[in-house]
């Protein structure tokens, strides 16, 4: 009977995880650790909560003590906790990398000196950076251009470092864009839901042109529960197998399912540094087993439902916009250099 320990389990991805891993026989216990941050909640986890087979824990994954201690009492450890908003990157850098890079750190020393039997590290394609044509293979070579596609880049290396080095059994999983129920407003799915559910324009990046391949949730849990039973150590895993939308695409379909007409569509300028499009090759998880089950339609339906049936849960949040973008320094001229 395996004994799991997941990191960020209060989160979007994380919650799906832990309740499809408590209707496992084979699982005889899971601890969730959780910082509880802004998009992290324990209303995420629902009847799960109660269940006596889980145990919850608030706290952080760089406190090594309280790690070791959790590390200690389970055989297995999913790391889905991170700071995870691209847009959130561009202006709390600092925070992306003390958590996503340290944080992980933090849990592979413990690994190490406990010993655990799997280790998955949960990543993004954002990892592999743009690619015009074709699609990213395992064996890519990684080229972040994002601060929070960095640090999950350097979190990737140093947990294959581990395994390297020290022969801690790491996996790591890479997906495509998740959606799904539970998502906190500020990715691009929910917010244009909640959005348009209260009757407000939405906002579209330079001309909607961005492509990206959109996984539901389950799916994607359902590819690093694979991963976890199945998947061999030192090996990172490719979950794909969504739909490939470009934003204005995406837009449509969800203008569609809530009633609205592009009069609710506004563009605005591009953000810093925004990727073009993300292709990945999932043949390789596909060889064990793999494959998609959620259609695209009927996911994006069902999570425009649960929207529109918890707004308790979603207008909160959606209260706390990102604050603006500060502007960059620009370095003094030679003449002011000069004259100062």
């Amino acid at each position: 009977m395996r004994t799991v320990l997941v990191t960020g389990g209060a989160g979007f991805i994380g919650s799906h995880f832990v309740k499809r891993l408590l209707r496992c026989e084979d699982i005889a216990r899971i601890t969730v650790l959780d910082a509880l941050t802004y998009a992290g909640h324990v209303e995420n986890l629902g009847k799960a909560f109660l269940d006596p087979k889980m145990d919850f824990v608030q706290g952080n994954i760089l406190d090594a003590d309280l790690v070791d201690h959790l590390v200690a009492q389970h055989d297995h450890v999913v790391h889905f906790a991170a700071e995870s908003h691209v847009d959130r990157s561009l202006y709390e850098a600092g925070n992306f990398l003390t958590t996503n890079v340290l944080g992980t750190r933090t849990l592979l020393d413990a690994a190490w000196r406990l010993g655990v039997e799997k280790f998955v590290h949960v990543s993004t394609d954002e990892v592999y950076g743009p690619l015009l044509t074709g699609a990213a293979d395992e064996l890519a070579p990684l080229r972040p251009t994002v601060p929070y596609a960095a640090s999950k880049a350097a979190s990737d290396l140093v947990a294959m470092s581990y395994f390297q080095t020290y022969s801690v059994p790491v996996c790591i999983t890479r997906s495509s864009n998740n959606y799904g129920p539970c998502q906190h407003p500020e990715k691009i799915i929910p917010l244009f839901l909640t959005r348009l559910l209260k009757g407000e324009p939405v906002t579209l990046h330079g001309q909607g042109q961005h492509v990206r391949n959109w996984l539901h949730v389950e799916d994607n849990c359902a590819g690093i529960e694979l991963v976890l039973r199945s998947g061999s150590p030192g090996e990172v895993y490719n979950i794909g197998g969504g739909t490939d939308l470009s934003s204005k695409e995406l837009t449509g379909e969800l203008l569609r399912i809530c009633g609205s007409g592009w009069d609710k569509v506004r563009y605005i300028p591009d953000r810093l540094s925004n990727d073009l499009r993300y292709a990945m090759d999932w043949s390789k998880l596909a060889a064990l087993g793999y494959q998609p089950t959620q259609a695209l339609q009927a996911g994006l339906e069902e999570t425009a439902d649960w929207y529109r049936r918890n707004p308790d849960r979603w207008a909160p949040l959606s209260r706390s916009p990102l604050p603006a973008l500060p502007s960059p320094r620009v370095a003094p001229s030679h003449q002011e250099h000069q004259h100062a």
